[in-house]
């Protein structure tokens, strides 16, 4: 990586050409790993002596510190090498779903020092899941040894409002997630921040996934799971929509009955033909073994069909290999009729398949849909599995936290 710092001159005073220099090089050490004074003077074009005063104001801060030392093989001693300070701070990731809390800590790098989930009975009280919310994130934290948290970010289903930065639930979503978000910000006295969980996915695949090895400037990350829902990232940027509902596509008047969602019941929409409970209907049409409605039974049938079109050259069943191949087909005939409605608006040149149905479906079920496509669009689009192992949606929480906190603790005070 290269970097220039900005020069000083007309309208940049010297504390602020300071701070421009300390955020560049706190960003190169944050993104490249410890580096020498040399190797920051490389990176920022800036003068040894600059370079020296930096190190020292970002060692006295408590910033960075001195992790090692160059192996260069080189007369006189080696050079020192600086690293961020990971554990000046905490952050915390949240995924609220209807059926789990999972809480991630992580220090100011990113990495995780602790996780946990918990279950939510289906009947269980609101006020009860709201205070059991609470304990496993402070719980969390205190088994970790982290004494407090700087930054808080949750993600959550359903409509974050860009004026007051609350919930507004869409179709039948529980309060209680609302309320979650609003206790955690009376009580802890931190920075919360709340996102729609499906752009906290998009975040984690820009940053952590494929999107990360290539161009990541603009895709559509669509998520299969209990639901179905979109996220736009187009630009290098997340696009919310003026009400924050950009990529509400559980709504898009799509259905396999004729039917039309209504502004608060999606189940006549994409949602109903793509979401968990449409899948696993599917799925036993094709005579597939599904007891259950859910994103992890969903899962279940979508990978075990995948697995079996895999492995059809080494044997299996003909039966059931017809059976599982037209259960994927089908499925990616319902998924490429919404991609194709999103496509049609934004022209992303590639969607990633999310969620716990997209991911297990992968290249078996992102290819399907990808020639599905082609014959409904005439617009050239990738279609990929995301590239994110594990909790996106934690992580893409955990991203967002970080870099919340790393802007207010790499800005230098007045």
């Amino acid at each position: 990586m290269t970097a220039t710092r900005l020069p000083t001159g007309r309208g940049a005073s010297p504390r602020i050409a300071r701070a421009i220099n300390d955020r560049l090089a706190l960003r190169l050490l944050q993104q490249e790993g410890p580096l020498t004074a040399g190797q920051l003077k490389e990176l920022t074009g800036m003068s040894r002596p600059s370079v020296a005063d930096l190190v020292e104001r970002l060692q006295d801060s408590g910033l960075i510190e001195v992790v090692g030392e160059s192996g260069a093989a080189r007369r006189g001693p080696n050079a020192r090498v600086y690293g961020i300070v990971a554990s000046r701070a905490h952050v915390a990731g949240l995924d609220v779903r209807i059926e789990s809390i999972a809480v991630e800590i992580a220090d100011l790098l990113g990495r995780t020092v602790a996780r946990r989930e918990l279950p939510v009975p289906a009947q269980a009280a609101p006020a009860r899941i709201v205070e059991d919310g609470i304990d496993l994130l402070q719980d969390t934290a205190r088994a970790a040894g982290v004494d407090r948290l700087h930054t808080l970010a949750f993600g959550a289903p359903g409509l974050v409002d860009p004026v007051t930065g609350r919930l507004s639930p869409t179709g039948a979503l529980p309060s209680w997630h609302g309320d979650l978000v609003d206790e955690a910000r009376k009580r802890l006295g931190v920075p919360v921040l709340l996102e729609n969980e499906v752009n906290l996915a998009a975040v984690a695949e820009q940053r952590t996934g494929g999107a990360a090895d290539g161009d990541d400037a603009t895709f559509v990350l669509l998520w299969l799971g209990s639901g179905v829902g979109a996220a736009l990232m187009l630009d290098g940027r997340l696009r919310r929509g003026i009400s924050g509902g950009a990529g509400e596509v559980g709504f898009l008047p799509l259905s396999t009955t004729g039917e039309l969602p209504t502004a608060t019941d999606c189940d006549n929409g994409f949602h109903g033909m793509a979401g968990s409970r449409g899948v696993c209907a599917l799925a036993r049409e094709h005579g597939l073994a599904v007891t259950a409605d859910d994103a992890r039974a969903a899962a279940d049938a979508v990978r075990e069909a995948a697995e079996a079109v895999r492995e059809a050259a080494a044997g299996a069943p003909p039966g059931a290999t017809g059976r599982a191949a037209g259960f994927l087909d089908a499925l990616a005939a319902r998924i490429a009729v919404g991609v194709a409605s999103i496509v049609a608006v934004i022209d992303p040149g590639r969607v990633v398949l999310a969620g716990e149905v997209g991911q297990a479906g992968g290249h078996a079920l992102a290819d399907r849909v990808a020639g599905r496509l082609a014959r409904l669009s005439p617009l050239r689009t990738a279609v990929q599995p995301t590239a994110v192992e594990g909790a996106a949606i934690l992580r893409g929480a955990v991203i967002t936290a970080m870099d919340a906190a790393q802007d207010t603790l790499f800005t230098p005070p007045e």
